[in-house]
């Protein structure tokens, strides 16, 4: 048996058990998949995949062992080449982030550029998805660490810890009749259109149960993924934003906009950073942890993938 042989199983696994796009990922043809497979299974004498003539339709009991070993040897094969790039060429290499637009536009800029004058030689990657996409990044190896606040703490295979806390605000225009409230009520808010994040994004979750909590049915005329949209259509006037508290505090807002704190009515939410478990960290991965968060040390991290990362939440 070979790593090639485990590759293809585990590729095999990720692309639903389709041979012919397994070996489009793998950049070989599907025969050579098939057969290494075969040649597995009759080594190890069981049947890894059932099949049903020639085409695999699921994963046996047996199987499901072997695809765990095989994850766990993979990982670590990955772990020595870690190891041997970080020793062999010091403080160079290249970083994997996966995180969300408001994130990446908001939050990582500061600690991404100090990490790139502390280590020069290093190259960030940055990928934006949905928290659930991000999740999926650390799960397939594309990105060395994650930071979200939803999905990242569904996953047995990943070790999360809380990064920083945030709040919603309101945005809207400053001749609009909340404006003028000193306190405004969700009650107010069904009253008028509504312009937020799509489901699934930064804190929606939380809106959407504080409005249903109350048994109130928000009129959102307008759902989006990156907070600077939400601005922009809140100050044509289509409705009152509900955006992030750092996408008001990074960039502030214009002379037409006005911004109301609306943590009293959405609670507050937790960002967290995410690794893979049992992946190797590189000195700049966890030093760009440190960065995000005061609350986040090298010592902490390492503990928390050792062992149990719940002794430190918030």
């Amino acid at each position: 048996m070979n790593l090639h042989q485990f590759k293809f199983v585990q590729e095999a696994v990720r692309r639903n058990l389709n041979l012919t796009e397994t070996a489009k990922a793998l950049h070989t043809s599907q025969p050579g998949v098939s057969k290494a497979i075969i040649e597995l299974e009759d080594e190890l004498g069981i049947d890894i995949f059932a099949r049903h003539g020639k085409r695999i339709k699921r994963i046996t009991e047996p199987g499901e062992h072997v695809l765990r070993s095989i994850d766990i040897i993979l990982r670590e094969v990955r772990n020595l080449k870690r190891i041997g790039e970080q020793f062999s060429t010091q403080d160079s290499g290249t970083l994997s982030i996966a995180t969300t637009h408001t994130q990446a536009r908001y939050v990582l800029p500061q600690p991404v550029s100090k990490l790139r004058h502390e280590f020069p030689k290093v190259n960030i990657s940055l990928h934006q998805g949905s928290p659930a996409q991000v999740a999926k990044m650390l799960l397939d190896d594309v990105a060395d660490i994650g930071i979200a606040t939803e999905s990242l703490t569904q996953f047995e295979e990943l070790i999360s810890l809380p990064c920083y806390e945030w709040q919603h605000v309101l945005v809207m225009p400053t001749n609009h009749p909340l404006a003028s409230l000193e306190r405004i009520r969700l009650e107010d808010l069904v009253e008028h259109p509504i312009i937020t994040y799509h489901p699934s994004f930064t804190g929606r979750n939380r809106i959407d149960l504080a409005f249903a909590t109350r048994s109130l049915k928000p009129n959102v005329v307008l759902a989006a993924i990156d907070s600077d949209v939400i601005k922009t259509y809140v100050q044509l006037g289509m409705g009152v934003g509900i955006v992030a508290q750092m996408a008001v505090d990074a960039d502030g807002l214009g002379p037409d906009l006005v911004s109301r704190p609306a943590g009293y009515l959405f609670g507050s939410n937790l960002a967290r950073v995410a690794f893979k478990r049992g992946a190797y960290m590189r000195h700049y991965v966890l030093r760009l942890a440190e960065l995000l968060s005061p609350r986040l040390s090298k010592d902490l991290i390492v503990k928390a993938m050792a062992g149990d990362a719940e002794r430190y939440e918030l």
